[in-house]
């Protein structure tokens, strides 16, 4: 399922390939959030054009709308969403946690009222692996619980055990229900948790590689943490995770997290941040970000990055902002359209730099400049 093509010598990063039923992945590669089955204001076309290789679909939401069993008797989420490539989606676990009302969690789950209507709802580890299932994504991930930031030890010990059983629950319910090998198979990452204990991460991911799956993740990160936190979580779990198999940073980052925790031997990245800051104006560039409705953009007949794809340079700044000035839809596709292109491209260069193994100069190059300008601009915005 995943093959490792090459490391870089002065650090941990990695490129490798992920065979997946719906096609390869290379990485390190990031992932757009399509919650709903769509990734917000763009067509499948778009996100070809801009090599998109995979991307999220969210179990919670299109559990309680459509449905699961709608999905499924319509083509699975492939072919519902007219999406032939590869598709992960979450467990459901962490929307739970951050969006339902009222929720309880015991042994069985979580008992909960939904953010929709307030019904009533009980999420297993077993009914997420069914969803997903009838879903047909070619990732899914394992129904796990998501400690706050902050909490105490005792409770980060006693999520990530019940964690680690849940975990269990649910390859025992794929062992049942689907087949271990094949081509076609969907496939399972576990997910790390144990909060900012080093000792913790590094049970769980022990306890993980014990059940045995296909890839895993570190979750519980970008929670209201530091940076610094972030970054530790990512380093006292990875070493314990194996080589062959790819590791996952569920819900982050920002360009430079994202080249920092590629040099920390993560493989696989989405977070929502793209298309979100690009509905409110924001867009990033090689310089930082740039808030477009900004006054300085007026006549600005700039194109809005000089690495922007042809799709969104043909325009200036200028017309930009005048788009999200006169409220156009038009501005929300073309920004989200860039920022995705951003970060995709800047996942691409990072392949190219560990294949010609100088990763760490080209993230020293990339954030310097992207932090030092970024910082005039917001100073320059502040004055």
């Amino acid at each position: 399922m995943f093959r490792v093509l090459a490391k870089d010598p002065g650090s941990s990063a990695r490129c490798g390939v992920m065979s997946l039923p719906h096609g390869e992945v290379e990485t390190p590669i990031f992932m757009p959030v399509g919650t709903q089955g769509s990734v917000k204001t763009l067509h499948p076309e778009e996100l070809e054009l801009i090599d998109a290789r995979i991307i999220l679909g969210n179990t919670y939401h299109l559990w309680l709308r459509p449905g699961h069993e709608l999905i499924r008797d319509l083509g699975g989420l492939h072919g519902f969403a007219a999406w032939d490539r590869p598709l992960l989606t979450d467990s459901g676990g962490f929307q739970v946690w951050s969006l339902a009302k009222l929720r309880k969690i015991t042994e069985e789950g979580v008992r909960f009222q939904n953010h929709l209507d307030g019904a009533r709802m009980l999420l297993t580890p077993e009914l997420s692996m069914e969803i997903q299932a009838a879903l047909g994504s070619d990732i899914a991930m394992l129904f796990d619980e998501c400690p706050p930031y902050p909490c105490e030890r005792d409770y980060a010990a006693e999520s990530l055990a019940l964690t680690s059983r849940w975990a269990r629950r649910c390859r025992d319910w794929v062992d049942r229900h689907q087949p271990r090998s094949g081509d076609g198979r969907q496939h399972h990452f576990g997910i790390v948790q144990g909060s900012i204990w080093a000792d913790l991460r590094e049970q769980s991911a022990r306890e993980l590689v014990e059940v045995g799956f296909d890839g895993y993740a570190v979750g519980g990160v970008s929670v209201g943490e530091p940076e610094a936190e972030m970054f530790r979580a990512i380093e006292h779990s990875v070493p314990f995770l194996p080589e062959d198999k790819p590791r996952y940073a569920m819900g982050l980052g920002t360009p430079p997290q994202i080249l920092e925790m590629v040099g920390r031997g993560v493989d696989l990245f989405d977070c929502v941040m793209p298309t979100r800051v690009a509905r409110h104006g924001q867009a990033f560039t090689l310089d930082g970000p740039i808030h477009i409705k900004n006054l300085e953009f007026e006549r600005d007949e700039r194109p809005l990055c000089e690495s922007a794809h042809p799709h969104v340079a043909r325009f200036s700044r200028a017309y930009l902002r005048h788009l999200f000035r006169a409220g156009e839809i038009l501005a929300l596709r073309l920004l989200s359209f860039h920022n995705l292109y951003f970060f995709l491209r800047l996942a691409a260069r990072a392949r190219t730099a560990i294949h010609d193994g100088n990763f760490l100069e080209f993230k020293e190059s990339f954030i310097n400049r992207y932090t030092a300008n970024g910082a005039k601009s917001a100073q320059s915005a502040n004055s």
